[in-house]
């Protein structure tokens, strides 16, 4: 593995197998009673989150703590860029206190890379804007793999709101290495600029028809309609998007029941799905978080810690 986690593209197919066989081995200890291990003692790992988040930040944060670092949350709003200060040096001050690593979220696409080429502690990409989001394509991936065995020649339909998502971008990436087929469906307002010439490089297929894709899914990825960062009209109405393009309870039907359903979060019920789907028994939402502590304790453990790590 590289120094540092900005991309999907980051990863080999045998740098993301390393890392499900230790996530695996990882998954373990949140069933045991006391869920500590040594392997991260005397390292400092700092959340810096410039955006709001559930998921990701506590799941960084129980992942360092479980593997007994020192782990500590900053925000934008409680840090000192609310006074004006700029990300380089409010990084390079965090920096200079001694840090270990950098688990950052921005909402500016390549801010990630631009403070690895400031910092010499390790920095993991935690979301950058519209860009990418690696290690959530890596704990769809590897839920996707607990259910279905291998990804190899599967065919995964992701669904939504494509021209904001990070984690779209990062899954494209991730499922190809894995040998995934993916069709991305979404309505031409929210495809992005410049899709059809990236999805021909990285060979996946696009559609603006759901029902003709579902039929022929292994796997069914939705995406959060993301309102916070739209500034026009990207569709009619709610109504008319849950009609086009929402995993309805009439087509869950049209579904097999062991076609597998999953969403990154945080889910709009009743907009890109409805209840029935996201509560399903072949729904993995609730194993995709459960997946993201062991994923993340992995990353952080093969950066800090393992063999051929930066540390």
């Amino acid at each position: 593995m590289n120094k540092h986690l900005l991309s999907a593209a980051d990863l080999s197919a045998d740098d993301i197998e390393t890392l499900f066989t230790t996530a695996a081995e990882m998954h373990d200890v949140q069933r045991r009673e006391v869920k500590k291990l040594p392997a991260l003692r005397g390292r400092t790992v700092i959340n810096l989150f410039f955006e709001d988040s559930t998921r990701t930040r506590s799941s960084f944060e129980i992942a360092g703590k479980w593997l007994s670092a020192d782990t500590i949350n900053i925000t934008g709003k409680g840090s000192s860029t609310s006074k004006g200060e700029s990300l380089r040096d409010t990084v390079l001050t965090i920096a200079a206190m001694g840090v270990d690593a950098l688990v950052m979220r921005h909402s500016a696409s390549g801010a990630a890379l631009q403070v690895s080429q400031w910092v010499d502690a390790v920095v993991i990409n935690a979301g950058d804007g519209t860009h990418e989001h690696p290690t959530q394509s890596l704990l769809d991936a590897y839920t996707l793999t607990r259910r279905l065995g291998t990804l190899e020649g599967k065919h995964v339909a992701i669904v939504g709101d494509l021209t904001h998502s990070r984690v779209f971008r990062s899954n494209v990436i991730m499922l190809a290495t894995l040998g995934a087929r993916v069709t991305v469906v979404a309505p031409p307002t929210l495809m992005p600029s410049g899709v059809g010439a990236w999805s021909q490089e990285a060979g996946f297929a696009l559609s603006h028809e759901l029902d003709e894709v579902l039929p022929k899914a292994d796997a069914v990825m939705m995406l959060r309609v993301q309102k916070e960062r739209m500034s026009g009209g990207f569709f009619p109405s709610p109504r008319e998007y849950t009609v086009g393009y929402g995993l309805t309870r009439d087509r869950l039907a049209v579904l097999g029941p062991d076609v597998p359903i999953c969403h990154p979060g945080p889910m709009n019920r009743g907009l890109e799905i409805a209840a029935d789907a996201a509560d399903a028994a072949q729904s993995l939402i609730l194993d995709q978080v459960s997946a993201g502590v062991a994923i993340r304790m992995s990353v952080l453990y093969h950066l800090l810690a393992g063999e051929g790590s930066a540390a």
